[in-house]
């Protein structure tokens, strides 16, 4: 009988300590109060500027899911305007935007997908600004060679390309805070500042893209990375 008390009483505290740590788990993630940051908590939205936490690419993927959390998620980190979805057959864009910047880096205005553009934000807050540490000075524009486009793909007669949907851009270059300009194609060969910068920008790009396509993929992408929503994950 002793015996049998000792079991159902650690039963009991084992029960009591889960109902605690249940208890404290629901307050943390639905308390206004609680102290868990955004960022860790798993029902919050993403939130572009927040710090990058390992929930990050899962809020990433909840935002895509739908037309609304993505544009909800867009506002934490683009300048940008909605544009009526385009219809056009094989070459319709649904949640279309007229991105003009991202984060701290301006834009010429470009048509494009809410996914692209959200992406791009991540790419600029969690990557570009890192990558650029060392060049003395922040990325301020970038230089792009547009994303909407109704084509195949090149060398291809009968594959569309993902810009006649709007499911990537194509960037060149970027200009800096103090008036310098790097472009692709003149810096990713060698070994200084700038060639890490765009080889950091890259492996960057490929945390928020599905597809990414440089000069190491083939002479058509000398002078520019392809960013894509959708792939399988190439990083090239």
């Amino acid at each position: 009988m002793a015996r049998l008390s000792r079991i159902l009483g650690r039963i009991t505290v084992r029960l009591s300590i889960l109902a605690l740590l249940l208890w404290g788990g629901w307050w943390a993630l639905m308390d206004p109060d609680s102290p868990l940051p955004p960022g860790w908590n798993p029902l919050e939205p993403l939130d572009v500027a927040a710090p990058e936490t390992w929930l990050t690419g899962m809020k990433l993927r909840k935002a895509l899911g739908s037309d609304a959390t993505c544009l909800a998620a867009l506002d934490t980190g683009a300048a940008y305007s909605r544009m009526e979805p385009l219809e056009a057959g094989a070459c319709s864009v649904g949640n279309r935007v007229m991105l003009s910047s991202v984060g701290g880096a301006a834009i010429d205005p470009v048509e494009t997908s809410c996914a692209i553009a959200l992406r791009s934000a991540m790419w600029e807050r969690h990557a570009l600004r890192d990558a650029a540490a060392d060049l003395g000075a922040p990325v301020a524009r970038i230089l792009h060679q547009g994303s909407y486009n109704c084509r195949p793909i090149r060398g291809s007669s009968a594959r569309l390309s993902t810009h006649a949907t709007a499911e990537a851009w194509d960037v060149r270059g970027v200009v800096l805070a103090d008036g310098r300009q790097l472009s692709l194609l003149d810096g990713w060969d060698g070994s200084g500042a700038e060639a890490a910068f765009w080889r950091a920008a890259r492996d960057g790009a490929c945390t928020w893209f599905a597809t990414v396509l440089g000069p190491d993929y083939n002479d058509l992408h000398a002078d520019h990375f392809h960013l894509q929503s959708r792939g399988w994950g190439l990083c090239r």
